[in-house]
């Protein structure tokens, strides 16, 4: 089975900027859309972010729009979140997944260990 591991996680103060990364192995990655989700403490998993297979549509959640950036290597079988402007309820764990191309809000892979991002105002 698949592995997908987040980092890039990390304390940051308002305003601030983090890249995230996803490394996934066990799947022909170029041929899969891809997801960030994050989970803050007491609330479910978010959809945050997708992208194509092919890097050529990407979709966000309201509340990041603007702000974060997905983006993906195949040749590295790595998706990236560049998140700029960071606010405290931006604080979460936050996880990569495989979705289906027709359904970004549908991850099918198996979770990571996320990476925590934590926001100071």
């Amino acid at each position: 089975q698949g592995q997908l591991v987040e980092s890039g996680g990390g304390l940051v103060q308002a305003g601030g900027s983090l890249r995230l990364s996803c490394a996934v192995s066990g799947w022909t990655f170029s041929t899969y859309a891809m997801a960030w989700f994050r989970q803050a403490p007491g609330k479910e998993r978010k959809f945050i972010a997708a992208i194509g297979k092919d890097g050529d549509s990407t979709d966000y959640a309201d509340s990041v729009k603007g702000r974060f950036t997905i983006s993906r290597d195949n040749a590295k079988s790595t998706v990236y979140l560049q998140m700029t402007r960071l606010k405290p309820e931006d604080a979460a764990v936050y996880y990569c997944n495989i979705v289906p191309a027709s359904d970004y809000f549908a991850p099918f892979g198996p979770w990571g260990q996320g990476t925590q991002v934590t926001v100071s105002s």
